[in-house]
């Protein structure tokens, strides 16, 4: 049986790691569009076929579409960070918005032209919500982006809505908030827990934070890529919503992580910074799974807390080889 072959932007990113390993042990052909010099821990696994290119140079990524001609698209690059699209919201709109067009346009002629059916997934956000006006949110809630982050995903996901009319079996997964060890330092989450087992190894008196009081929807990032991975091979697509169905304030996020490290009285450890508060953000973001349960037979498996304390005690281990 020929194996699948597969493409993979955002090779090298928290999911787009988990996803590789996976279609790695699944025995696929596994292609991983890379920027030049891009050498990020983790790595790709051995037999994964390198492309250097740039999410910015739309030519060349439909030119990589063809040379490969994969059976199944994961969109997984662009711009991850919400507070850089504010400095960068014309780069933000080119690699997580005019990128996409560039990949589902150059799928849809793969398709026509081989007569073989291509499976494309956009990792989308719960960004593309902003300030939604009811909790917890579904695939049919108004999209309405606050953010330039979420204004250049709105747009990819209208996109494959728009590719997935026209036949190609397209599916944008609409992710909201998912963790690993593997996330870097530059997101809050993960900031919490290397901040905290650094205090708890005695590396750094207190962790400075901005909103407290933010709640956000937690998953297990590796279950979000199993996520994407059956949404690709669903029979037509769609929308989903992927998502735990809880909410639970950053507050309770940071609790989590010091209780992690066996630290119970943690207020006194914890300033609040303005600095790092963001006006814009919506106060409540929280998804419903229900569809993606329904259609593709997705649960999580890894609660809140287990997700945070995994976390803890990955940092903790490398708080404690520093030492």
């Amino acid at each position: 049986m020929t194996p699948t072959r597969a493409l993979v932007t955002g090779a090298t990113g928290q999911d787009g790691s988990y996803l590789v390993e996976r279609l790695v042990a699944e025995g696929a052909e596994v292609h991983a569009l890379v920027r030049e010099g891009e050498e990020r821990v983790p790595s790709l696994p051995d037999g994964v076929h390198r492309h250097t290119g740039d999410l910015t140079r739309g030519a060349d990524l439909e030119a990589l579409v063809a040379e490969v001609e994969p059976q199944e698209v994961y969109n997984l690059g662009g711009i991850s960070s919400v507070a850089l699209s504010w400095s960068e919201p014309a780069l933000t709109a080119q690699a997580s918005g005019v990128a996409v067009g560039h990949l589902l346009k150059a799928s849809h002629e793969l398709q026509e032209r081989t007569g073989r059916a291509v499976g494309f997934v956009q990792a989308s956000s719960a960004e593309v919500f902003g300030w939604a006006e009811h909790v917890p949110q579904d695939e049919d809630t108004p999209i309405r982006p606050v953010t330039p982050y979420g204004a250049a995903k709105a747009y990819a996901h209208h996109l494959v809505g728009v590719y997935r009319r026209r036949g190609l079996r397209a599916a944008s997964c609409i992710l909201y908030n998912h963790e690993s060890p593997r996330r870097p330092e530059t997101f809050v989450t993960r900031k919490i827990t290397a901040g905290v087992a650094r205090i708890a190894t005695g590396r750094q008196d207190v962790l400075s934070m901005g909103n407290l009081d933010a709640r956000r929807d937690w998953g297990w990032a590796p279950d979000y890529v199993d996520a994407m991975v059956r949404a690709v091979r669903h029979e037509s697509g769609g929308d989903f919503v992927i998502a735990t169905g809880q909410a639970h304030s950053v507050r309770d996020f940071v609790a989590a992580a010091f209780a992690g490290a066996g630290i119970t009285d943690w207020e006194g450890l914890v300033t609040l910074d303005p600095r790092f508060a963001r006006p814009s953000d919506a106060p409540e973001q929280v998804g419903d799974p229900a569809r993606a349960q329904a259609q593709l037979g997705w649960a999580p498996s890894v609660v809140f807390a287990d997700v945070v304390t995994r976390m803890v005690e990955h940092d903790l281990e490398l708080a404690r080889s520093e030492l």
